[in-house]
Parts: C-alpha cells; structure tokens; sequence
C-alpha cells in the first residue's frame, strides 16, 4: 500500500478551485469514491489526511475547495467570511458542489458509479443540498452538520441515503431543527439515519478545536463512534 496525493485544480462557479486527491496506487483500476466537504475555514491539511485515511481503506478520496483558490479562514474574527457567501447564495453553493463533483468524477481511479461525500459543519449542510438538488451520490454523511433547508424546491424521493451524525448539545443543531431535518427527509421519502452523541457539541470530530465555548469541541467518543459508523455506511452504500 502506497498512498499517494496529488493536488487537483478545476474550473467552477467564480474561479478556479483547488482541493486534494488521494489514492492508494497499489490498487488498479477505478474504484469507489468519496468526496470530503470542508468545515467553516474551508480546505487544508486536516482535510487531506481525512482523505488519505479513506484512501488507506480502499476509497478514492478527494478534500475539495469551495471557496476558491487561496480563500481559506483561521479562527477567529472573519472565519466565516467565505462559508457566509455561499450561505447567502445556496443556489451558487449549489452549482460549485456540482462542478466540484464533476471534477471528482473525471479522474481515472474514481468509478463515477459509486460516489460518496461526508462532511464537517458547513461541510455537512453541503452534503445535504446535494440530495436535496439530485446529484449523482449514493450516500452521504453529515457530521455536526447544519440543517438549514435552502429556498426552492428539492427532489423528491431524495435518492441518497444519509448518515446523519449529531452531537446532541450543538447549539447550531437544537432539537427542533434535528426533528424539522427528519421530517423534511421522511416528507421526500429518503433513506436516513440519526445518530445522536450524549455530551457532544459541535465540531466534536475536530481535534484542534479546544477550550471551546460550551456547545462547541472535540469529543474523543462522539468522534470514535461516529468515525466508525461512517465508515460502515460507506461500505454499505458503496458496496466494499
């Protein structure tokens, strides 16, 4: 096992974009494939090293940009400035997710056929416009996610399953937005599932997120199970 990276610049929505591919080139062949969204600061090394753990089992994985070649945040005051564009404009979010997993798709380890994506805080809301908007992923999987409906009309039946990862004291996930997501995902007959992490907040997969305001950190637990039942869902919907 040799996993490789190499870096991966396409044309989108308002510019030039450039993520990270990774694959294992002791494989031959295309093979399946899972697209790894970013959180609020947009694309850097954490990404990649989540997308050579994915490499390592088989996948190719490719951390995308979607905020634009050398648009990235730090923490702290303007963090948000690049996700809070797109949130103002979902339908360009939604044609950025589009070229983002064309590019994806042309590679030649990728099987277009079985395509994936999972993604942390902003990252996972993308992953939901997605299935919402039809595009070609069996499965996704959000990770302290946001779940804001955008405006406008979403397929129905949503044909990828989803693999909702919560922690259960993420102010930006109340109860009442987790149960409006289910009844949105029920009402557009999709495959989905919840799982609910006792004392996590959000961001609970992120290890340099520490000394956080209440709601918000890693949590060692939340981060084991739910890194396990990702790793199941993807085996399931892929079909490895």
């Amino acid at each position: 096992m040799t996993i490789r990276r190499r870096p991966l610049v396409h044309d989108g929505p308002g510019g030039a974009f450039e993520g990270v591919f990774a694959w294992d080139d002791a494989l031959a062949g295309a093979r399946p494939a899972v697209l790894v969204i970013p959180n609020v600061l947009g694309q850097k090394e954490a990404d990649n090293r989540k997308a050579e753990e994915l490499a390592a089992l088989g996948y190719a994985a490719f951390a995308c940009d979607l905020f634009g070649q050398g648009r990235r945040t730090t923490r702290g005051p303007g963090a948000s400035l690049y996700m809070d564009e797109l949130d103002a404009d979902r339908g360009l979010l939604r044609e950025r997710l589009r070229a983002t997993l064309d590019a994806f798709a042309t590679q030649a380890e990728v099987d277009e056929a079985r395509m994936a994506a999972i993604g942390f805080c902003f990252g996972g809301k993308c992953v939901l416009d997605m299935a919402r908007a039809g595009m070609a992923i069996r499965g996704g999987v959000s990770l302290h996610g946001v779940y804001d409906r955008p405006v406008g009309q979403s397929v129905a039946p949503i044909a990828a399953a989803l693999l909702i990862c919560h922690g259960w004291d993420d102010p930006l996930g109340p109860p009442n937005a987790l149960v409006a997501l289910g009844r949105e995902l029920t009402e557009a007959g999709a495959d989905w599932q919840v799982h609910a992490y006792a004392r996590a907040g959000h961001g609970f997969t992120d290890r340099s997120l520490t000394n956080a305001a209440p709601g918000f950190g890693y949590n060692a637990p939340a981060d084991r199970r739910s890194d396990v039942a990702t790793h199941l869902f993807l085996q399931e919907v892929l079909g490895k």
